[in-house]
Formats: structure tokens, C-alpha cells, sequence
């Protein structure tokens, strides 16, 4: 499949790279078809993009959580993830989204909204984590270059 987007151009898209929302994203309930796109070019290795293939125009920055919040484990009901099939601990990806303000230091992870993505099934959903152990804007500048500078070491 191929889509031109914003961010990336044109594109080339293979199905098994297609992952499908059926309830959508928070925000943008009828935006149900994604692909993970990989861009080292486009700064920073742990950041991987969600194309949409419903909305060109939109991809939204994503990141292992474990890379900021090496703790971060929440608790989610069963019942939330159901519709994305059987879920195999191996086979989850947990994703948090990652907003990049025009001051590139206030860079955030929203902790509180992670995607939980069934890999053999290529379905997926985003949930609200509730209580207040997680922020929605967990500050990840500083962590980001700490990072690097260990692994530059």
C-alpha cells in the first residue's frame, strides 16, 4: 500500500505492517488504521511514529515507555483489552505517545494513555490508566540525553 504523508512523503506501507485500533485512538475514534514507522533520520532512535493510513496528514511520535520510566508496569482491566484478542506477555508492545512542544526541553510522555499493541494479532487499543501513579505529561528531556550520554560512554 502506498500513502503519501506528511511527515515521511511517499511511502510504501506492507500489510503485516498494518495494525488496526477497532475502537480508534482517544481523540480520534474513527482513525482505526496504523503502521509503525521506524525514522532514525528523524532524530532520535527511540522514537517511532503511528501513521495513520485513515488520515495522511496525521502520525503521532510513540515510545517504549521503559525507556523513561524503567518501573513502569500499570495495571490495566482485562475487560479494556478484549477486543484485541488474546494477549501473550511476549507478544505485547506497550507504547506511550510522546509530545515535542516548540521548547524541545518540556518533551513529554503521556503515562497515563499507553497503546497496548497485540503483535500476532496486529490489534490494538489505547486506554486511560487509572489513579494517579502516572502523570499524563512525564517530562522525558532530560532522561532522553542522560540516556545518551551512557550509552555514549
Amino acid at each position: 500500500m502506498k500513502v503519501t504523508t506528511k511527515i515521511f512523503g511517499e511511502i510504501t506501507i506492507d500489510d503485516e505492517r498494518i495494525v488496526t485500533f477497532p475502537k480508534g485512538i482517544i481523540g480520534f475514534p474513527d482513525m482505526t488504521r496504523f503502521a509503525m514507522i521506524h525514522d532514525s533520520e528523524k532524530g532520535l532512535d527511540s522514537i517511532h511514529w503511528l501513521q495513520s493510513l485513515d488520515e495522511p496528514a496525521f502520525a503521532m511520535p510513540v515510545m517504549d515507555p521503559l525507556i523513561v520510566c524503567p518501573d513502569y508496569n500499570p495495571e490495566v482491566d482485562d475487560e479494556l483489552l478484549k477486543h484485541i484478542g488474546e494477549l501473550n506477555p511476549e507478544e505485547m508492545l506497550v507504547l506511550v505517545t510522546v509530545t515535542v512542544p516548540k521548547e524541545v526541553t518540556q518533551m513529554s510522555v503521556n503515562l497515563k494513555g499507553p497503546i497496548i499493541i497485540n503483535a500476532t494479532e496486529k490489534m490494538a487499543t489505547q486506554v486511560i490508566v487509572e489513579g494517579d501513579e502516572y502523570q499524563v505529561k512525564f517530562p522525558i528531556y532530560d532522561i532522553l540525553n542522560e540516556n545518551k550520554k551512557k550509552a555514549g560512554e
